[in-house]
Protein backbone atom coordinates (compact mmCIF):
# COMPACT_ATOMS: atom_id res chain seq x y z
CA UNK A 1 0.00 0.00 0.00
CA UNK A 2 1.92 2.82 -1.66
CA UNK A 3 0.33 5.78 0.45
CA UNK A 4 -0.32 3.51 3.94
CA UNK A 5 1.12 5.84 6.88
CA UNK A 6 4.75 5.50 7.98
CA UNK A 7 4.52 2.96 11.22
CA UNK A 8 5.47 4.64 14.51
CA UNK A 9 8.01 2.26 16.14
CA UNK A 10 6.96 1.90 19.54
CA UNK A 11 4.20 4.55 19.50
CA UNK A 12 6.74 6.81 20.30
CA UNK A 13 5.13 10.57 20.75
CA UNK A 14 1.66 8.74 19.73
CA UNK A 15 -0.96 10.36 22.20
CA UNK A 16 -3.23 7.91 22.77
CA UNK A 17 -5.35 9.35 26.35
CA UNK A 18 -6.02 12.40 28.30
CA UNK A 19 -5.19 11.93 31.91
CA UNK A 20 -5.00 13.74 35.36
CA UNK A 21 -3.13 10.89 37.67
CA UNK A 22 0.62 12.43 36.33
CA UNK A 23 2.77 14.49 34.28
CA UNK A 24 6.06 13.15 33.22
CA UNK A 25 8.15 16.10 31.53
CA UNK A 26 11.40 14.05 30.41
CA UNK A 27 12.85 17.38 28.72
CA UNK A 28 13.21 18.96 31.98
CA UNK A 29 13.28 15.88 34.24
CA UNK A 30 10.07 16.73 36.28
CA UNK A 31 7.04 13.97 37.47
CA UNK A 32 3.88 15.38 38.54
CA UNK A 33 1.23 13.32 40.52
CA UNK A 34 -2.60 14.70 40.18
CA UNK A 35 -0.60 18.57 40.67
CA UNK A 36 2.05 17.83 43.44
CA UNK A 37 5.48 17.71 42.57
CA UNK A 38 6.80 13.87 42.96
CA UNK A 39 9.89 15.99 45.44
CA UNK A 40 7.47 17.13 47.89
CA UNK A 41 5.71 13.89 47.87
CA UNK A 42 8.64 11.86 48.52
CA UNK A 43 9.62 14.16 51.51
CA UNK A 44 6.54 14.19 53.00
CA UNK A 45 4.01 11.88 51.88
CA UNK A 46 3.03 7.91 52.97
CA UNK A 47 1.96 5.63 50.44
CA UNK A 48 -1.19 5.33 51.43
CA UNK A 49 -1.44 9.13 50.74
CA UNK A 50 -0.14 8.56 47.44
CA UNK A 51 -3.03 5.59 46.00
CA UNK A 52 -6.19 8.23 47.85
CA UNK A 53 -4.40 11.08 45.42
CA UNK A 54 -4.02 8.89 42.01
CA UNK A 55 -7.68 7.42 42.80
CA UNK A 56 -9.43 10.63 43.93
CA UNK A 57 -7.65 14.14 42.26
CA UNK A 58 -6.84 15.08 46.06
CA UNK A 59 -5.23 14.24 49.18
CA UNK A 60 -6.97 12.81 52.05
CA UNK A 61 -7.72 14.32 55.65
CA UNK A 62 -6.54 12.46 58.54
CA UNK A 63 -9.96 10.66 59.31
CA UNK A 64 -9.87 9.56 55.38
CA UNK A 65 -6.20 8.93 55.82
CA UNK A 66 -6.90 6.27 58.65
CA UNK A 67 -9.89 4.97 57.30
CA UNK A 68 -8.06 3.84 53.52
CA UNK A 69 -4.30 2.61 55.51
CA UNK A 70 -7.08 0.14 57.91
CA UNK A 71 -9.34 -0.62 54.56
CA UNK A 72 -6.19 -1.73 52.83
CA UNK A 73 -4.28 -3.40 55.74
CA UNK A 74 -8.06 -5.46 56.43
CA UNK A 75 -8.12 -6.42 52.71
CA UNK A 76 -4.45 -7.77 52.17
CA UNK A 77 -5.60 -10.88 54.08
CA UNK A 78 -4.89 -13.95 51.82
CA UNK A 79 -7.80 -16.61 51.71
CA UNK A 80 -6.26 -19.60 53.50
CA UNK A 81 -6.63 -21.75 50.02
CA UNK A 82 -4.61 -19.43 48.00
CA UNK A 83 -1.78 -20.09 50.16
CA UNK A 84 -1.85 -23.67 50.01
CA UNK A 85 -2.02 -23.51 46.27
CA UNK A 86 0.89 -21.35 46.58
CA UNK A 87 3.25 -23.92 49.09
CA UNK A 88 2.60 -26.17 45.95
CA UNK A 89 4.35 -24.18 43.64
CA UNK A 90 8.45 -24.86 42.73
CA UNK A 91 10.27 -23.28 45.28
CA UNK A 92 12.52 -21.41 42.54
CA UNK A 93 9.69 -20.44 40.22
CA UNK A 94 10.29 -16.56 39.07
CA UNK A 95 8.29 -14.21 41.88
CA UNK A 96 6.64 -12.06 38.99
CA UNK A 97 5.23 -15.64 37.28
CA UNK A 98 4.03 -16.14 40.85
CA UNK A 99 3.00 -12.65 41.46
CA UNK A 100 1.10 -13.11 38.29
CA UNK A 101 -0.72 -16.38 38.80
CA UNK A 102 -1.89 -15.67 42.19
CA UNK A 103 -3.48 -12.02 41.05
CA UNK A 104 -5.14 -14.21 38.62
CA UNK A 105 -6.64 -16.65 40.89
CA UNK A 106 -7.60 -14.36 43.51
CA UNK A 107 -10.86 -13.34 40.41
CA UNK A 108 -12.07 -16.88 41.29
CA UNK A 109 -12.20 -15.59 45.00
CA UNK A 110 -13.52 -12.49 44.90
CA UNK A 111 -17.62 -12.25 44.31
CA UNK A 112 -17.67 -8.98 42.85
CA UNK A 113 -14.65 -10.43 40.55
CA UNK A 114 -16.51 -9.54 37.66
CA UNK A 115 -18.71 -6.27 38.72
CA UNK A 116 -17.42 -3.23 36.58
CA UNK A 117 -19.49 -0.37 38.02
CA UNK A 118 -16.71 1.90 39.49
CA UNK A 119 -17.75 1.21 43.02
CA UNK A 120 -16.76 -2.14 42.95
CA UNK A 121 -14.12 -1.50 40.74
CA UNK A 122 -12.56 0.93 43.45
CA UNK A 123 -13.35 -1.87 46.48
CA UNK A 124 -11.48 -4.74 44.13
CA UNK A 125 -8.50 -1.84 43.75
CA UNK A 126 -8.43 -1.56 47.65
CA UNK A 127 -8.02 -4.71 48.09
CA UNK A 128 -6.18 -6.28 45.55
CA UNK A 129 -3.50 -3.23 46.70
CA UNK A 130 -3.12 -4.82 50.18
CA UNK A 131 -3.03 -8.75 48.75
CA UNK A 132 -0.28 -7.93 46.33
CA UNK A 133 1.68 -6.47 49.17
CA UNK A 134 1.15 -9.92 51.12
CA UNK A 135 1.72 -12.48 48.15
CA UNK A 136 5.09 -10.74 47.72
CA UNK A 137 6.16 -11.06 51.24
CA UNK A 138 4.55 -14.40 51.45
CA UNK A 139 6.57 -15.63 48.70
CA UNK A 140 9.66 -14.95 49.92
CA UNK A 141 8.90 -17.04 53.16
CA UNK A 142 7.21 -20.16 51.25
CA UNK A 143 10.46 -20.48 49.42
CA UNK A 144 12.40 -19.93 52.22
CA UNK A 145 10.61 -22.58 54.21
CA UNK A 146 9.08 -20.43 56.71
CA UNK A 147 5.25 -19.92 57.81
CA UNK A 148 3.32 -16.93 55.79
CA UNK A 149 2.04 -14.21 57.71
CA UNK A 150 -0.87 -12.69 57.33
CA UNK A 151 -1.14 -8.19 57.76
CA UNK A 152 -1.49 -6.39 61.11
CA UNK A 153 -4.04 -4.12 61.59
CA UNK A 154 -2.19 -1.31 63.35
CA UNK A 155 0.49 -1.05 60.58
CA UNK A 156 0.28 0.73 57.33
CA UNK A 157 1.35 -1.28 53.73
CA UNK A 158 5.23 -0.26 53.89
CA UNK A 159 4.95 -1.53 57.51
CA UNK A 160 3.33 -4.79 57.01
CA UNK A 161 5.41 -5.57 53.90
CA UNK A 162 9.14 -5.83 56.45
CA UNK A 163 6.93 -7.20 58.89
CA UNK A 164 5.60 -9.94 56.55
CA UNK A 165 9.08 -10.52 54.82
CA UNK A 166 11.08 -10.76 58.39
CA UNK A 167 8.80 -12.06 61.12
CA UNK A 168 10.14 -9.18 63.02
CA UNK A 169 8.98 -5.90 64.28
CA UNK A 170 9.70 -3.49 61.52
CA UNK A 171 12.75 -1.72 61.26
CA UNK A 172 11.71 1.98 60.63
CA UNK A 173 14.88 2.13 58.20
CA UNK A 174 13.64 -0.41 55.88
CA UNK A 175 10.61 0.81 56.19
CA UNK A 176 11.19 4.35 55.71
CA UNK A 177 12.99 2.95 52.37
CA UNK A 178 9.91 0.94 51.13
CA UNK A 179 7.68 3.63 51.80
CA UNK A 180 10.05 6.27 49.75
CA UNK A 181 10.31 3.59 46.73
CA UNK A 182 6.52 2.88 46.69
CA UNK A 183 6.05 6.98 46.97
CA UNK A 184 8.18 7.44 43.82
CA UNK A 185 7.32 4.35 41.60
CA UNK A 186 3.38 4.46 42.45
CA UNK A 187 2.38 6.28 38.77
CA UNK A 188 4.94 7.32 35.51
CA UNK A 189 2.06 8.53 32.87
CA UNK A 190 1.35 5.96 29.56
CA UNK A 191 4.15 3.40 30.12
CA UNK A 192 4.37 0.27 29.34
CA UNK A 193 2.45 -2.01 31.96
CA UNK A 194 -0.42 1.05 32.28
CA UNK A 195 -0.81 1.13 28.26
CA UNK A 196 -1.37 -2.78 28.40
CA UNK A 197 -3.58 -2.30 31.47
CA UNK A 198 -5.79 0.71 29.49
CA UNK A 199 -5.76 -1.62 26.55
CA UNK A 200 -7.36 -4.63 28.41
CA UNK A 201 -9.97 -2.35 30.13
CA UNK A 202 -10.94 -0.73 26.95
CA UNK A 203 -12.23 -4.48 25.86
CA UNK A 204 -14.49 -4.67 29.10
CA UNK A 205 -12.32 -7.07 30.75
CA UNK A 206 -12.55 -7.32 34.28
CA UNK A 207 -10.13 -5.46 36.48
CA UNK A 208 -8.39 -8.82 37.45
CA UNK A 209 -7.50 -9.04 33.87
CA UNK A 210 -6.52 -5.77 33.04
CA UNK A 211 -3.94 -6.29 36.01
CA UNK A 212 -2.48 -9.61 35.39
CA UNK A 213 -1.40 -7.96 32.17
CA UNK A 214 -0.08 -4.90 33.18
CA UNK A 215 2.12 -7.61 35.27
CA UNK A 216 3.33 -9.39 31.93
CA UNK A 217 4.09 -6.29 30.67
CA UNK A 218 5.97 -5.39 34.06
CA UNK A 219 8.16 -8.44 34.40
CA UNK A 220 10.09 -7.48 31.08
CA UNK A 221 13.37 -6.41 31.87
CA UNK A 222 13.37 -3.60 29.28
CA UNK A 223 10.40 -2.05 31.99
CA UNK A 224 9.96 -3.73 35.75
CA UNK A 225 12.90 -5.93 35.37
CA UNK A 226 15.65 -2.84 34.81
CA UNK A 227 16.29 -3.08 38.53
CA UNK A 228 17.05 -6.28 39.08
CA UNK A 229 19.33 -5.67 35.74
CA UNK A 230 20.82 -3.14 37.33
CA UNK A 231 21.90 -4.81 40.28
CA UNK A 232 22.77 -8.26 38.71
CA UNK A 233 25.39 -5.39 36.95
CA UNK A 234 26.90 -3.77 39.77
CA UNK A 235 27.25 -7.42 41.27
CA UNK A 236 29.16 -8.26 38.43
CA UNK A 237 31.61 -5.16 38.78
CA UNK A 238 32.12 -6.29 42.17
CA UNK A 239 34.44 -3.86 43.75
CA UNK A 240 34.53 -0.23 43.55
CA UNK A 241 37.97 -0.60 41.74
CA UNK A 242 36.54 -2.46 39.09
CA UNK A 243 34.50 0.14 37.90
CA UNK A 244 37.35 2.15 35.42
CA UNK A 245 38.22 -1.41 33.67
CA UNK A 246 34.90 -3.12 33.56
CA UNK A 247 33.46 0.13 32.12
CA UNK A 248 36.08 0.03 29.48
CA UNK A 249 35.80 -3.45 28.79
CA UNK A 250 32.64 -4.33 28.66
CA UNK A 251 30.92 -0.63 27.82
CA UNK A 252 33.22 0.67 25.59
CA UNK A 253 35.06 -2.44 24.74
CA UNK A 254 31.73 -4.61 23.79
CA UNK A 255 29.20 -1.92 23.29
CA UNK A 256 26.80 -3.05 26.27
CA UNK A 257 24.36 -1.06 28.10
CA UNK A 258 24.35 0.30 31.27
CA UNK A 259 21.56 -0.61 33.18
CA UNK A 260 19.73 2.04 35.02
CA UNK A 261 21.02 4.44 32.91
CA UNK A 262 18.67 6.10 29.68
CA UNK A 263 15.54 6.52 29.96
CA UNK A 264 12.50 6.14 26.92
CA UNK A 265 11.24 9.88 28.27
CA UNK A 266 13.73 11.69 30.19
CA UNK A 267 16.31 13.30 28.40
CA UNK A 268 17.28 15.09 31.95
CA UNK A 269 17.77 13.29 35.09
CA UNK A 270 15.10 11.33 36.38
CA UNK A 271 13.79 13.64 39.70
CA UNK A 272 13.02 10.07 41.32
CA UNK A 273 16.72 8.30 40.93
CA UNK A 274 18.20 12.00 42.19
CA UNK A 275 15.59 11.47 45.44
CA UNK A 276 16.88 7.47 45.12
CA UNK A 277 20.74 8.33 45.02
CA UNK A 278 20.70 10.52 48.12
CA UNK A 279 18.41 7.35 50.19
CA UNK A 280 20.63 4.67 48.65
CA UNK A 281 23.66 6.96 50.09
CA UNK A 282 21.93 7.24 53.90
CA UNK A 283 21.17 3.49 53.92
CA UNK A 284 24.50 2.75 52.94
CA UNK A 285 26.48 4.91 55.62
CA UNK A 286 23.78 4.34 58.44
CA UNK A 287 24.47 0.07 57.64
CA UNK A 288 28.12 0.68 57.16
CA UNK A 289 28.20 -1.17 53.90
CA UNK A 290 28.73 1.25 51.30
CA UNK A 291 30.48 -0.63 48.51
CA UNK A 292 27.38 -1.24 46.63
CA UNK A 293 26.64 2.45 46.31
CA UNK A 294 30.03 3.55 45.76
CA UNK A 295 30.26 1.13 42.65
CA UNK A 296 27.12 2.50 41.30
CA UNK A 297 27.60 6.60 41.99
CA UNK A 298 31.74 5.76 40.63
CA UNK A 299 30.17 3.38 37.43
CA UNK A 300 27.24 7.20 37.47
CA UNK A 301 30.00 9.35 37.38
CA UNK A 302 32.24 7.87 34.52
CA UNK A 303 29.67 7.43 32.38
CA UNK A 304 28.30 11.26 32.49
CA UNK A 305 31.68 12.13 31.67
CA UNK A 306 32.00 9.88 28.41
CA UNK A 307 30.91 11.86 25.27
CA UNK A 308 28.38 8.81 24.63
CA UNK A 309 26.27 9.35 27.08
CA UNK A 310 26.69 13.63 27.23
CA UNK A 311 25.48 13.56 23.26
CA UNK A 312 23.08 11.42 23.86
CA UNK A 313 21.90 12.64 27.09
CA UNK A 314 21.55 9.48 28.99
CA UNK A 315 21.38 9.72 32.59
CA UNK A 316 20.56 7.30 35.88
CA UNK A 317 16.96 6.72 35.62
CA UNK A 318 14.73 5.46 38.69
CA UNK A 319 15.79 1.85 38.76
CA UNK A 320 19.42 2.20 38.56
CA UNK A 321 19.46 3.70 42.74
CA UNK A 322 16.39 2.04 43.87
CA UNK A 323 18.67 -1.58 43.31
CA UNK A 324 21.41 -0.04 45.91
CA UNK A 325 18.03 0.69 47.83
CA UNK A 326 16.90 -2.29 47.39
CA UNK A 327 20.05 -4.91 48.25
CA UNK A 328 20.85 -2.78 51.07
CA UNK A 329 17.42 -3.53 53.21
CA UNK A 330 18.20 -7.40 51.94
CA UNK A 331 15.70 -7.70 49.86
CA UNK A 332 16.91 -10.50 47.31
CA UNK A 333 17.49 -9.41 43.58
CA UNK A 334 14.91 -11.44 41.85
CA UNK A 335 12.09 -9.93 44.32
CA UNK A 336 13.20 -6.22 43.00
CA UNK A 337 10.38 -6.33 40.26
CA UNK A 338 7.67 -7.53 42.52
CA UNK A 339 7.94 -4.62 44.81
CA UNK A 340 7.73 -2.54 41.72
CA UNK A 341 4.41 -4.08 41.24
CA UNK A 342 3.26 -3.61 45.01
CA UNK A 343 4.28 0.19 44.06
CA UNK A 344 2.27 0.48 40.60
CA UNK A 345 -0.97 -1.02 41.58
CA UNK A 346 -1.86 2.54 42.79
CA UNK A 347 -1.04 3.73 39.38
CA UNK A 348 -2.67 0.78 37.28
CA UNK A 349 -6.18 1.10 39.56
CA UNK A 350 -5.97 5.04 38.57
CA UNK A 351 -6.03 4.44 34.66
CA UNK A 352 -8.01 1.42 34.92
CA UNK A 353 -10.68 3.74 36.52
CA UNK A 354 -9.77 6.95 33.67
CA UNK A 355 -10.59 4.10 30.88
CA UNK A 356 -13.32 2.41 32.12
CA UNK A 357 -16.25 3.21 29.40
CA UNK A 358 -13.64 4.70 26.95
CA UNK A 359 -13.68 3.48 23.75
CA UNK A 360 -11.79 0.21 22.16
CA UNK A 361 -8.09 1.11 21.71
CA UNK A 362 -7.39 -0.52 18.30
CA UNK A 363 -4.62 0.73 16.08
CA UNK A 364 -3.82 0.21 12.71
CA UNK A 365 -1.30 -1.72 11.14
CA UNK A 366 0.51 -1.54 7.98
CA UNK A 367 0.52 -4.74 6.19
CA UNK A 368 3.94 -5.52 4.55
CA UNK A 369 3.56 -9.43 3.73
CA UNK A 370 3.42 -11.02 -0.14
CA UNK A 371 0.30 -10.67 -1.82
CA UNK A 372 -1.56 -12.66 -4.37
CA UNK A 373 -0.22 -16.33 -3.88
CA UNK A 374 -0.76 -19.41 -5.61
CA UNK A 375 -2.76 -22.13 -3.09
CA UNK A 376 -1.14 -25.51 -3.68
CA UNK A 377 -2.55 -28.52 -2.13
CA UNK A 378 0.00 -29.81 0.95
CA UNK A 379 0.94 -32.75 -0.79
CA UNK A 380 2.58 -30.68 -3.59
CA UNK A 381 4.27 -28.12 -1.42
Amino acid sequence: MTNAPAAVKGLEGVVVADTKTSLVDGENGRLIYSGYKIEDLAENATYEEVVYLLWNGRLPNAQELEALRLTLVEGAVLPQVVIDKMKEYPKDANPMVVLRTVVSMLAMFDPEAEDMKLDAVKRKATRLTGQITTICAAWDRIRKGNDVLQPRRDLTLSQNFVYMLTGQEPDPTAVAAVDTYMVLLAEHGMNASTFAARVITATGADFYSAIVGAIGALKGPAHGGANAEAMTMFLEIGEPDNVAPWFTTEIKGKDRRIMGIGHRVYKALDPRAAILKEKARALAQSSGNEKWFQIAEKLDDTARADDYFIQRRLYANVDYYSAIVLYTIHLDVDMFTPLFAMSRIAGWAAHVIEQMGGRLIRPDANYVGPMDLTWTPVGQR
